[in-house]
């Protein structure tokens, strides 16, 4: 796919720390799919091979960029499109504007704060 091929071919030009590009590709596929282990599983198929030569040209670890992609894959999922979102709101008789505020600090602001986290400790090789 020309779209797919040019959205991971940018992710992979982030500059800066490879762990950075990593998190942003796994919690931008895991919105797509509006699920976590669905845009991990897209980012590491599509990916892994180059984030696991990143690992070694870098010195940080494949565990460390495993850390980090699979808290990552909790953020953007979450979404107003995600299943479980719509089904909660539907046996709960809530709607988006009266209750998805409250979702999205608890799994979305809360999930890509501990990524940043994540991010500087395995930097330091302390993750």
């Amino acid at each position: 796919m020309p779209g797919f091929a040019i959205l991971t071919s940018a992710l992979m030009s982030i500059p800066g720390n490879p762990l950075v590009s990593l998190a942003v590709a796994v919690n931008l596929l895991a919105g797509a799919a509006g699920s976590a282990s669905g845009g991990m599983g897209i980012a590491l198929e599509a990916l892994g091979k180059q984030y696991y030569e990143l690992s070694q040209s870098t010195g940080i670890s494949p565990e460390a960029f495993h850390r980090v992609a699979s808290i990552s894959s909790g953020g953007l999922d979450v979404l107003p499109h995600n299943g479980a979102v719509l089904t909660l709101f539907t046996i709960t008789g809530l709607t988006h504007k009266d209750s998805y505020m409250d979702i999205a600090v608890v799994a979305i602001l809360i999930p890509i704060a501990s990524v940043a986290v994540a991010i500087v400790l395995a930097s330091l090789g302390l993750y």
